[in-house]
């Protein structure tokens, strides 16, 4: 029996087979998409690699920011750190004048304009480093100021050599003069001090600690002591030490020497110098043990002929006494020695 037309004729019409033409129009709708998709997927590939660099970039600058801030902040740290130091220094300086300017009202018109010169230095030397206080407080302030983005790290950095390395350098070049001039007052005032004529010398030398601090570092490598003589016309002699040691001694010992220097009745004085030196090192302690070496004059040296200069070279002991022996000692009690020079007078003609 033959189905159904209706049944028959419904199933003919579910048929999954398009026509021609609706076939054609799905196809092109598609292709039109994908392209359409594929551009866009292209665009955002290309932002995303945009937006990637960009990234990187910012990173790299942030990096470059971080490193100059802190070569800036390291910079600072060191310009601070000899600031500091040189404050110290010029403070140091400031309590050797005033104690200069105690010492030498008493001792002439000369030598108290030295010092007020001094002084006057010593002002100008503050003034430079107020100055270059504001410096830095100005360099703080434009490195606040530029919220620690790499161009205000980069302008900081540029400031530090252009105004406070010069003026370090400046700073630095007028202490040294200062330790010059004071060098040479110390001396002039030494020279001044009491001056025996029976042969025997004490000479005290204060700061004993900052003085070898100068002698290890080159300032001042060596002291003399003030002159004295065997009478009043006779030998004019005078005492020198290196508190850091000289030739085999140096770093090690103390070296004392004694020196023949030109005096004003040299004619009338028999020449070579032979009298016999003892050359001693006080102990201040209770105990009273000195350190004492003795020696006669070698009459073929030439430390001991008539002077034709100033004076003669020295002559005496580089190996005087040690320094772990000395540091710490009664001998260098309240940071003072005291040097004894005797020279023996019993068989001198005086005059």
């Amino acid at each position: 029996m033959d189905p159904p037309a209706g049944r028959y004729a419904q199933a003919t019409n579910n048929d999954d087979t398009p026509p021609a033409s609706s076939t054609h129009s799905s196809l092109d709708e598609f292709s039109q998409f994908k392209a359409q998709t594929e551009y866009q997927i292209l665009i955002l590939q290309r932002l995303v690699q945009e937006m990637r660099n960009t990234s990187r970039v910012i990173k790299e600058q942030l990096e470059a920011s971080a490193r100059e801030s802190e070569n800036a902040k390291s910079s600072m740290k060191m310009i601070e750190t000899r600031l500091a130091q040189l404050q110290k220094v010029v403070a140091m300086q400031t309590d050797n004048g005033t104690k200069l300017k105690r010492e030498v009202e008493q001792k002439g018109a000369e030598q108290k304009n030295m010092v007020e010169a001094l002084q006057k230095d010593i002002v100008e030397t503050k003034e430079l480093i107020t100055s270059m206080e504001t410096a830095i407080t100005e360099l703080r302030n434009s490195r606040g100021s530029s919220g620690g983005g790499g161009g205000g790290g980069g302008a900081a950095n540029a400031l530090i050599p252009e105004n406070l390395t010069q003026m370090f350098e400046a700073l630095e070049r007028q202490l040294g003069m200062y330790d010059v001039r004071i060098a040479e007052m110390d001396l002039r005032f030494q020279v001044n001090e009491t001056t025996s004529y029976n042969g025997c010398l004490i000479w005290r030398i204060c700061d004993y600690g900052r003085r070898k601090d100068d002698a290890k570092r080159g300032r001042t490598l060596s002291l003399y002591s003030q002159p004295f003589y065997t009478s009043r016309y006779g030998y004019k002699m005078c005492a020198r030490i290196y508190l850091n040691g000289d030739g085999m001694g140096k770093g090690t010992h103390i070296s004392l020497f004694f020196v023949v220097m030109k005096g004003e009745y040299d004619a009338l004085l028999p020449w070579p110098f032979r009298q016999k030196v003892t050359l001693m090192l006080l102990d201040q302690g209770s105990n009273r043990r000195h350190l004492s070496d003795t020696f006669r004059p070698d009459p073929t040296s030439s430390s001991f002929k008539r002077p034709n200069t100033d004076m003669n070279i020295a002559s005496g002991c580089p190996l005087f006494v040690s320094h772990t022996v000395l540091d710490g000692s009664d001998y260098a009690k309240d940071d003072t020695l005291f040097i004894r020079i005797i020279v023996d007078t019993t068989d001198l003609e005086n005059f």
